[in-house]
Protein backbone atom coordinates (compact mmCIF):
# COMPACT_ATOMS: atom_id res chain seq x y z
CA UNK A 1 0.00 0.00 0.00
CA UNK A 2 2.05 2.90 -1.27
CA UNK A 3 -0.62 5.48 -0.53
CA UNK A 4 -3.57 4.59 1.67
CA UNK A 5 -5.67 7.55 0.65
CA UNK A 6 -5.26 7.37 -3.12
CA UNK A 7 -4.67 3.72 -3.99
CA UNK A 8 -7.55 1.55 -5.20
CA UNK A 9 -7.70 -1.02 -2.45
CA UNK A 10 -9.82 -1.92 0.58
CA UNK A 11 -7.63 0.14 2.89
CA UNK A 12 -8.62 3.41 1.22
CA UNK A 13 -12.14 3.85 2.70
CA UNK A 14 -10.80 2.62 6.05
CA UNK A 15 -8.02 5.19 5.97
CA UNK A 16 -10.44 7.97 5.03
CA UNK A 17 -12.71 7.01 7.91
CA UNK A 18 -9.76 7.00 10.32
CA UNK A 19 -8.77 10.51 9.23
CA UNK A 20 -12.35 11.80 9.54
CA UNK A 21 -12.77 10.25 13.01
CA UNK A 22 -9.50 11.85 14.07
CA UNK A 23 -10.62 15.25 12.85
CA UNK A 24 -13.95 14.88 14.65
CA UNK A 25 -12.70 13.65 18.01
CA UNK A 26 -9.07 14.77 18.16
CA UNK A 27 -7.79 11.27 18.94
CA UNK A 28 -8.20 7.65 17.86
CA UNK A 29 -7.28 4.41 19.63
CA UNK A 30 -5.84 1.33 17.91
CA UNK A 31 -7.97 -1.20 19.83
CA UNK A 32 -11.21 0.65 19.14
CA UNK A 33 -10.43 1.01 15.44
CA UNK A 34 -9.57 -2.67 15.14
CA UNK A 35 -12.92 -3.61 16.68
CA UNK A 36 -14.86 -1.15 14.55
CA UNK A 37 -13.34 -2.32 11.25
CA UNK A 38 -13.10 -6.00 12.14
CA UNK A 39 -9.38 -6.17 11.38
CA UNK A 40 -6.32 -6.97 13.45
CA UNK A 41 -4.52 -4.52 15.70
CA UNK A 42 -1.44 -5.02 13.52
CA UNK A 43 -3.40 -3.90 10.45
CA UNK A 44 -4.56 -0.71 12.17
CA UNK A 45 -1.05 0.03 13.40
CA UNK A 46 0.19 -0.36 9.83
CA UNK A 47 -2.55 2.00 8.61
CA UNK A 48 -1.60 4.61 11.20
CA UNK A 49 2.09 4.31 10.38
CA UNK A 50 1.43 4.92 6.68
CA UNK A 51 -0.93 7.79 7.42
CA UNK A 52 1.75 9.33 9.63
CA UNK A 53 4.29 9.00 6.83
CA UNK A 54 1.85 10.81 4.53
CA UNK A 55 1.53 13.64 7.06
CA UNK A 56 -2.08 13.04 8.11
CA UNK A 57 -1.50 12.33 11.82
CA UNK A 58 1.03 11.76 14.58
CA UNK A 59 1.29 8.36 16.23
CA UNK A 60 0.96 8.13 20.01
CA UNK A 61 1.10 5.20 22.42
CA UNK A 62 -2.01 3.19 21.55
CA UNK A 63 -3.39 5.51 18.90
CA UNK A 64 -2.91 8.81 17.07
CA UNK A 65 -3.59 12.55 17.28
CA UNK A 66 -3.82 15.25 14.59
CA UNK A 67 -0.58 16.40 13.03
CA UNK A 68 0.52 19.98 13.70
CA UNK A 69 2.99 21.69 11.36
CA UNK A 70 6.32 22.86 12.77
CA UNK A 71 4.95 26.38 12.37
CA UNK A 72 3.33 26.02 15.81
CA UNK A 73 6.48 24.81 17.61
CA UNK A 74 7.48 28.32 18.84
CA UNK A 75 4.10 28.52 20.59
CA UNK A 76 4.45 25.24 22.49
CA UNK A 77 4.63 27.00 25.88
CA UNK A 78 2.46 30.00 25.04
CA UNK A 79 -0.60 29.54 27.25
CA UNK A 80 -2.69 32.27 25.60
CA UNK A 81 -2.08 30.72 22.16
CA UNK A 82 -3.23 27.29 23.34
CA UNK A 83 -6.18 28.80 25.18
CA UNK A 84 -7.30 30.36 21.89
CA UNK A 85 -6.93 27.04 20.07
CA UNK A 86 -8.68 25.00 22.75
CA UNK A 87 -11.66 27.33 23.17
CA UNK A 88 -14.77 25.49 21.90
CA UNK A 89 -12.45 23.09 20.08
CA UNK A 90 -14.93 20.23 19.64
CA UNK A 91 -17.48 22.65 18.16
CA UNK A 92 -14.88 24.07 15.78
CA UNK A 93 -13.90 20.57 14.64
CA UNK A 94 -17.52 19.75 13.80
CA UNK A 95 -17.93 23.05 11.98
CA UNK A 96 -14.73 22.41 10.03
CA UNK A 97 -15.91 18.98 8.90
CA UNK A 98 -19.33 20.33 7.86
CA UNK A 99 -17.74 23.16 5.91
CA UNK A 100 -15.22 20.93 4.14
CA UNK A 101 -18.02 18.58 3.08
CA UNK A 102 -19.46 21.41 0.96
CA UNK A 103 -16.32 21.71 -1.17
CA UNK A 104 -16.44 20.03 -4.57
CA UNK A 105 -13.47 18.73 -6.60
CA UNK A 106 -12.08 21.31 -8.99
CA UNK A 107 -13.31 24.32 -7.01
CA UNK A 108 -11.27 27.35 -6.07
CA UNK A 109 -11.80 28.29 -2.46
CA UNK A 110 -10.52 30.96 -0.12
CA UNK A 111 -10.07 30.97 3.64
CA UNK A 112 -9.57 33.82 6.07
CA UNK A 113 -7.42 33.65 9.18
CA UNK A 114 -8.72 32.06 12.37
CA UNK A 115 -8.92 28.94 14.49
CA UNK A 116 -12.18 27.77 12.91
CA UNK A 117 -10.99 28.21 9.33
CA UNK A 118 -7.89 26.25 10.35
CA UNK A 119 -10.24 23.37 11.19
CA UNK A 120 -11.83 23.71 7.74
CA UNK A 121 -8.33 23.44 6.26
CA UNK A 122 -7.56 20.31 8.26
CA UNK A 123 -10.88 18.77 7.25
CA UNK A 124 -10.36 18.94 3.49
CA UNK A 125 -11.09 15.44 2.27
CA UNK A 126 -8.34 13.27 0.81
CA UNK A 127 -8.25 13.68 -2.96
CA UNK A 128 -9.92 17.09 -2.64
CA UNK A 129 -8.46 18.37 -5.93
CA UNK A 130 -9.03 22.05 -5.10
CA UNK A 131 -7.14 25.33 -5.29
CA UNK A 132 -6.85 27.33 -2.07
CA UNK A 133 -6.30 31.09 -2.11
CA UNK A 134 -5.28 32.42 1.29
CA UNK A 135 -3.61 35.32 3.07
CA UNK A 136 -2.85 33.08 6.04
CA UNK A 137 0.56 31.50 6.57
CA UNK A 138 -0.64 28.65 8.77
CA UNK A 139 -3.27 27.57 6.21
CA UNK A 140 -0.48 27.18 3.66
CA UNK A 141 1.65 25.24 6.14
CA UNK A 142 -1.27 22.98 7.08
CA UNK A 143 -1.65 22.08 3.40
CA UNK A 144 2.04 21.85 2.53
CA UNK A 145 2.00 18.02 2.52
CA UNK A 146 -1.09 17.77 0.30
CA UNK A 147 -0.43 16.82 -3.33
CA UNK A 148 -4.15 17.12 -4.07
CA UNK A 149 -4.38 20.80 -3.07
CA UNK A 150 -2.86 23.70 -4.98
CA UNK A 151 -2.14 26.67 -2.70
CA UNK A 152 -1.68 30.35 -3.54
CA UNK A 153 -0.44 32.57 -0.71
CA UNK A 154 -0.68 36.35 -0.99
CA UNK A 155 2.14 38.66 -0.10
CA UNK A 156 1.77 41.32 2.56
CA UNK A 157 2.84 42.25 6.06
CA UNK A 158 2.63 39.46 8.63
CA UNK A 159 0.54 40.36 11.66
CA UNK A 160 0.20 38.70 15.04
CA UNK A 161 -3.46 38.05 14.33
CA UNK A 162 -3.38 34.31 13.65
CA UNK A 163 -0.61 34.33 11.00
CA UNK A 164 -2.44 36.61 8.57
CA UNK A 165 -0.91 38.76 5.84
CA UNK A 166 -2.37 42.23 5.37
CA UNK A 167 -1.78 45.46 3.45
CA UNK A 168 -1.90 46.69 -0.16
CA UNK A 169 0.11 43.77 -1.55
CA UNK A 170 -2.38 41.36 0.03
CA UNK A 171 -5.50 43.02 -1.34
CA UNK A 172 -3.93 43.43 -4.79
CA UNK A 173 -3.12 39.71 -4.94
CA UNK A 174 -6.59 38.70 -3.76
CA UNK A 175 -8.27 40.92 -6.35
CA UNK A 176 -6.77 38.76 -9.13
CA UNK A 177 -8.88 35.71 -8.25
CA UNK A 178 -12.58 34.90 -8.36
CA UNK A 179 -13.34 31.99 -6.03
CA UNK A 180 -16.25 29.58 -5.77
CA UNK A 181 -16.47 29.57 -1.99
CA UNK A 182 -15.05 31.81 0.73
CA UNK A 183 -14.92 30.52 4.30
CA UNK A 184 -14.90 33.42 6.74
CA UNK A 185 -13.80 33.33 10.36
CA UNK A 186 -15.09 36.24 12.43
CA UNK A 187 -14.81 37.72 15.90
CA UNK A 188 -18.51 38.45 15.75
CA UNK A 189 -21.55 38.15 13.50
CA UNK A 190 -24.75 40.07 14.16
CA UNK A 191 -27.77 40.19 11.86
CA UNK A 192 -28.03 43.97 12.19
CA UNK A 193 -24.41 45.07 12.65
CA UNK A 194 -22.89 42.54 10.27
CA UNK A 195 -19.61 40.60 10.31
CA UNK A 196 -16.91 42.16 12.47
CA UNK A 197 -13.24 41.72 13.31
CA UNK A 198 -11.03 42.97 16.10
CA UNK A 199 -8.44 44.08 13.55
CA UNK A 200 -9.18 46.80 10.95
CA UNK A 201 -6.42 45.68 8.56
CA UNK A 202 -7.77 42.13 8.60
CA UNK A 203 -11.30 43.43 8.02
CA UNK A 204 -10.08 45.34 4.94
CA UNK A 205 -8.54 42.19 3.50
CA UNK A 206 -11.68 40.12 4.06
CA UNK A 207 -13.77 42.80 2.36
CA UNK A 208 -11.84 42.13 -0.85
CA UNK A 209 -12.25 38.37 -0.41
CA UNK A 210 -16.01 38.80 -0.03
CA UNK A 211 -16.17 40.87 -3.20
CA UNK A 212 -14.34 38.16 -5.17
CA UNK A 213 -16.41 35.18 -3.97
CA UNK A 214 -19.45 33.58 -5.57
CA UNK A 215 -20.51 32.17 -2.20
CA UNK A 216 -19.66 33.51 1.27
CA UNK A 217 -19.82 31.03 4.13
CA UNK A 218 -19.28 32.09 7.74
CA UNK A 219 -17.84 29.46 10.07
CA UNK A 220 -18.42 30.51 13.67
CA UNK A 221 -19.24 28.75 16.92
CA UNK A 222 -22.31 29.86 18.86
CA UNK A 223 -20.38 32.28 21.09
CA UNK A 224 -19.77 34.54 18.06
CA UNK A 225 -23.47 34.89 17.22
CA UNK A 226 -24.89 38.27 18.18
CA UNK A 227 -21.41 39.52 19.05
CA UNK A 228 -20.11 42.80 17.62
CA UNK A 229 -16.36 43.47 17.43
CA UNK A 230 -14.71 46.78 16.53
CA UNK A 231 -14.19 46.68 12.75
CA UNK A 232 -16.88 46.05 10.13
CA UNK A 233 -16.16 43.44 7.49
CA UNK A 234 -19.46 43.48 5.63
CA UNK A 235 -23.24 43.41 6.21
CA UNK A 236 -24.75 40.05 7.16
CA UNK A 237 -26.77 40.19 3.92
CA UNK A 238 -23.55 39.33 2.03
CA UNK A 239 -23.52 35.89 3.72
CA UNK A 240 -25.02 32.94 1.88
CA UNK A 241 -24.53 30.34 4.60
CA UNK A 242 -23.73 30.25 8.30
CA UNK A 243 -22.21 27.11 9.77
CA UNK A 244 -22.32 27.00 13.55
CA UNK A 245 -22.67 24.40 16.28
CA UNK A 246 -25.66 22.86 18.01
CA UNK A 247 -25.05 25.05 21.06
CA UNK A 248 -26.71 27.91 19.17
CA UNK A 249 -30.25 28.71 20.32
CA UNK A 250 -33.17 29.40 18.01
CA UNK A 251 -33.23 32.97 19.34
CA UNK A 252 -29.65 33.39 18.12
CA UNK A 253 -30.35 31.83 14.74
CA UNK A 254 -33.72 33.35 13.87
CA UNK A 255 -32.38 36.81 12.87
CA UNK A 256 -30.03 35.20 10.33
CA UNK A 257 -32.72 32.95 8.91
CA UNK A 258 -34.93 36.04 8.56
CA UNK A 259 -32.29 37.51 6.25
CA UNK A 260 -32.47 34.42 4.03
CA UNK A 261 -29.16 33.01 5.26
CA UNK A 262 -28.98 29.21 5.13
CA UNK A 263 -28.04 27.96 8.62
CA UNK A 264 -26.22 24.65 9.04
CA UNK A 265 -25.77 23.17 12.52
CA UNK A 266 -22.77 20.91 13.07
Amino acid sequence: MSDLLTSDNAATPRAQTIVEKLLHTGTVAVEELATEFGVSVATIRRDLTELEQQGWLRRTHGGAVPREPLLYEPFRYNSSFHEQIDRNLSEKRRIGLAAAALIQPGEMISLTAGTTTTQVTRSLRPGANVTVITNTVNVAMELSHRNDVRVFVTGGFLTGSWFSLVGPATTQALSQFFVDKLFIGVNGIDAEKGLTSLHPEEASVIQVMVRQAKQCIVVADHTKLGTVATSLICPATKVHQLITDTGATEAQLAPFRALGIDVLLA
